[in-house]
């Protein structure tokens, strides 16, 4: 009996994820891996307070996961890893799915060539996903106990489900998607953060599903997902303990009320205010909307208060003036209002798992790292004032000379003998004032060790009196931030890399390279001269094959779909480029960053499965659609998934390491 293809999709996609669960469990870390590993395991394992902004339901879900140990904590840390690699594994199913989505976007089906097609959809899916579940940087994070396994699971799940909505014919049915969506965003904050840049690529689905396309229109919904993204991230994660914290100041210290009495009384009314939103929407009678209108104006005027000068309270009028005129216009459009404000409530619930963080730092946990056990506390745990802030769009250089100094904000902690908050910390004169300030500064650091390396890197002078221009500024994005901080990670995932010690600009260590020796001797040297003990496991040799199979599916891909391929390009830089933007990272860093691009890759992987419609589409010309399509997919998998498992298994089997 001949399957059909929803039942061979399904089949595919959970028989990937069985293999994949067996690379990364068979290659897992048997205990506690380097860097943040350990205290990621120690918290999860007793549900204790990590270092800021927290990962809650990544310990929450740790913890579930350490309970196979049985009372065994030599197997803990075991256990936990597994957790990571079994994220890993569905990751890699849900890519499969994803691509077998995309590809469906564009191949024509008709009576004559539809199963052809077919078997040309799941092929691409079958070649994208086994290829990104052997790259460098996602394997090394599929074998440990860190964020970023979980947070590619986030990443992949909530773009998979924006393709369904996409699929999805009947309105009531996609409305259920985007609040799945909501739900996974919210409950992914608890994990990291960047899987918020998936909003793009989710907001250009949804424009180009609902409007005809046009370069105002598209550049209008980029400007849109930047706001929502905005929102979510500067807006709804750190306000909400924000507005807490106000209200119980106030409350407690004004007001004479006990502790928590302001923190309760704003849960009540941001929880009021969601719950009679959903209630107005379907039943639009005068009570509710006054009752809405008041709950929103407190909430409004609760985050004007927040600021802390002129320019904050400029920027929080225009933000509220915003929020302010999208609720009037979502009272009035009943049907959108059900939508967005259900995607809120979802969102919201989803963000709650930072509860944990407040309540088992109450129980005062032996980790218990900045005490966040009021509102006022996990509001600088989740802003991580500790870190300290960064220019990115304008600051000053490494050259400005502090003028003077500003107030922070106070500090305040609980005194029980009275009753009320008192100032810590009054923050007098902590904030330095600059006598210069620039557009996009990209060395700022004003340590000796990171001028001298923004002097080597930018191809400045060694001169003391020198001021960098911003050509300087933009050379050492363009030579450190982006090549050596992005793309040199990129090309050790689809062309190779020389091994797995730091770089630091020179050719003995860190670089990516080819395995093809005229193209690698003039940057690193000939490598094939090296004696053995001097060669590196993590000595990679790609060929260049999983790039070339990409840009051929890039290619291949805007050709078929270029409003699918405008959606994945969104995805590619928002969760690459876009990132190393927003970091401003100076050199050198405390270590390799390639972690934090691996959604980036995850995109670029989606391209070298459409890689093999690219070959398949080629090889038409000499046979017939099924044995071009069988063709192509074999060489995919030979010359990227076996190459990328053959070259990487030595250097990413830790099932030994103790």
């Amino acid at each position: 009996m001949k399957l059909s293809f929803q039942k061979m999709n399904k089949i595919l996609g959970w028989g990937i994820f069985f293999i994949a669960a067996f690379v990364y469990v068979s290659t897992v870390e048997p205990t506690v891996s380097l860097w943040d590993c350990g205290e990621y395991i120690s918290t999860a394992y007793k549900l204790q307070v990590g270092h800021p902004p927290g990962a809650p339901l990544f310990q929450l879900l740790g913890r579930v996961f350490s309970l196979f140990a049985l009372g065994n904590t030599s197997k803990v840390a075991y256990c936990i890893n597994i957790m990571s690699a079994v994220a890993s594994a569905l990751t890699v199913m849900f890519l499969f799915w994803s691509i077998v989505l995309l590809a469906s976007q564009f191949l024509i089906y008709n009576k004559k060539n539809d199963s052809e097609k077919e078997y040309l959809a799941l092929g691409m899916g079958l070649s994208g996903a086994l290829a990104y579940l052997f790259t460098d940087s996602f394997w090394f994070s599929a074998v440990e106990a860190e964020v970023y396994a979980l947070s590619s699971l986030f990443t992949a799940v909530v773009f998979w489900a924006i393709l369904r909505w996409n699929k999805e014919t009947i309105d009531s049915y996609r409305i259920r998607w985007l609040i799945l969506i909501a739900y996974l965003i919210g409950l992914s904050i608890g994990v990291h953060q960047l899987n918020l840049l998936t909003i793009p690529a989710i907001v250009l689905v949804i424009y180009f599903r609902k409007k005809k396309p046009s370069v105002l229109g598209i550049l209008g919904a980029i400007l849109l997902s930047m706001g929502v993204l905005a929102f979510i991230l500067y807006g709804l994660v750190p306000e909400i303990p924000g507005l807490f914290a106000r209200t119980e100041l106030f409350v407690v210290n004004r007001l004479g009320f006990p502790f928590e009495s302001g923190t309760i009384f704003s849960a009540i009314v941001l929880v009021g205010l969601l719950l009679v939103g959903i209630l107005y929407t379907h039943y639009p009678n005068i009570y509710f909307r006054i009752l809405f209108g008041v709950l929103a104006i407190f909430i409004l005027v609760m985050i004007v208060s927040g600021a802390s000068s002129w320019v904050g309270l400029i920027f929080r009028f225009l933000f509220v003036l915003g929020l302010g005129w999208g609720i009037i216009y979502l009272m009035k459009h009943r049907v959108v209002m059900n939508a967005v404000w259900l995607s809120l409530c979802f969102i919201v619930i989803g963000y709650s798992s930072f509860l944990m963080i407040v309540i088992r730092a109450n129980a005062n946990t032996p980790i218990n790292e900045n005490n966040p056990r009021d509102a006022m506390g996990l509001v600088a745990y989740l802003n991580r004032e500790q870190y300290g802030n960064w220019p990115v769009i304008s600051g000053s250089d490494f050259t400005a000379n502090v003028v003077g100094y500003t107030d922070g904000k106070p500090v305040y902690m609980k005194d029980e003998k009275t009753g009320r908050y008192k100032v810590k910390d009054n923050a007098k004169s902590t904030k330095p004032i600059y006598d210069s300030h620039m557009l996009f500064p990209r060395m700022y650091s004003h340590s000796y060790a990171h001028i001298q390396e923004y002097k080597i890197w930018a191809g400045m002078p060694n001169d003391e009196n020198y001021k960098p221009s911003f050509g300087d500024h933009l050379r050492f994005l363009v030579n450190y931030q982006l090549n050596h901080m992005y793309w040199r990670y990129f090309l050790w995932n689809f062309a190779g890399r020389q091994n797995d010690q730091q770089g630091f600009y020179n050719k003995a260590n860190g670089n990516w390279i080819t395995g093809l020796n005229f193209l690698d001797k003039w940057r690193v040297g000939p490598l094939k001269e090296l004696p053995a003990h001097k060669k590196s496991k993590a000595w990679n040799r790609f060929y260049l094959l999983p790039l070339l199979f990409g840009i051929g599916g890039i290619i291949y891909h805007y050709k078929r779909n270029w409003k699918g391929w405008l959606v994945i390009m969104a995805f590619f830089i928002m969760t690459g480029m876009a990132i190393v933007i927003y970091l401003n990272q100076y050199s050198p860093q405390p270590r390799e960053r390639d972690y934090a691009y691996a959604a980036s890759f995850y995109a670029f992987a989606i391209w070298i499965g459409l890689g093999t419609g690219a070959l398949a589409s080629g090889l038409t010309k000499w046979m017939n659609d099924k044995k071009s399509i069988l063709i192509a997919t074999s060489l995919n998998l030979l010359c990227v998934s076996g190459v990328l498992a053959a070259e990487g298994w030595n250097d990413h089997n830790r099932s030994g390491r103790y």
